[in-house]
């Protein structure tokens, strides 16, 4: 074989190398985005309740008129996540105005036993609960894409073709299991 054929077939595999690490690390990027659309589909999700929690509690206003206002701040915390641009901050921060919620709706369960007793409030708060633990499933998959992409552009050969092509950034992931873990609803449990 001539110098000339060995050449082009180094040059030949290292330019298919180069595409495949370069698509790695645009799947990667967009796997991402999928990810935290998922995520944020979950967090809507809890707009389908919202409303009649907000009814039950309203019957109740008489006796909790805070719960319905954190009800509110969680309704406008999760209508401003945006699924097209990746703010693990807002998520935060929608995460928090839940359990704040939540955290109203079983005190004020606990102070009013009606309250307490209405089943729907109970399939509610459970439904809330259920919603929350399908959030944290989806957060565990954002931030197994976050540091598989990240990974594939901090790593040999794919940092430096995502220095010579892609220019990507390293992304954050979300961090606050706690916001995704603690929001239980058992009833009866004291």
């Amino acid at each position: 074989m001539s110098d000339t054929v060995v050449f082009l077939i180094v040059a030949a595999v290292g330019v298919v190398v180069l595409v495949w690490f370069y698509n790695r690390i645009v799947s990667g990027k967009n796997a991402i985005q999928r990810a935290w659309s998922d995520v944020i589909v979950q967090e809507r999700q809890k707009l389908k309740v919202i409303p009649e929690l907000e009814k039950i509690v309203q019957d109740h206003k008489a006796y909790e008129s805070g719960v319905l206002e954190k009800l509110t701040e969680m309704r406008v915390a999760v209508t401003q996540l945006a699924s097209d641009q990746i703010d693990t901050q807002a998520l935060k921060e929608a995460e928090a105005k839940t359990k704040s919620a939540m955290s109203g709706i079983r005190v004020a369960m606990e102070a009013y036993p009606d309250l307490k007793t209405a089943g729907l409030m109970n399939n509610l708060m459970r439904e809330i609960a259920d919603q929350q633990d399908n959030i944290a499933a989806a957060i565990r998959i954002f931030n197994q894409n976050v540091e598989a992409f990240n990974n594939a552009i901090e790593t040999f050969p794919g940092s430096a073709v995502n220095s010579l092509l892609n220019k990507e950034k390293r992304q954050r992931s979300f961090d606050d299991e706690e916001a995704a873990s603690e929001i239980a609803f058992r009833p009866g449990a004291e």
